[in-house]
């Protein structure tokens, strides 16, 4: 599974994890990326979307048929 929230576009960032001896080492901050299933009525079916935290409560906030809206012109498929 990819680690892209298809909604906000959230990718992994990248750093170093910082040793107590103060050694670096590269490390990648993944988002919190789940698999939702909604009802998209408009098209009577079910759409199975990849979305962080943050996304599944803006999706609450505006509804499913505005999430979907915007996934689509960002040129996403569902």
């Amino acid at each position: 599974m990819s680690a892209h929230c298809m909604l906000t576009g959230t990718a992994p960032g990248f750093g170093n994890a910082i040793s107590h001896s103060h050694r670096r080492t590269p490390r990648r901050f993944d988002p919190n990326i789940q698999r939702k299933r909604y009802w998209l009525p408009s098209e009577g079916r079910y759409v199975r979307l990849l979305l962080s935290a943050r996304a599944i409560r803006t999706v609450d906030a505006i509804g499913v048929e505005a999430a979907v809206a915007r996934i689509r012109a960002r040129g996403v498929k569902v």
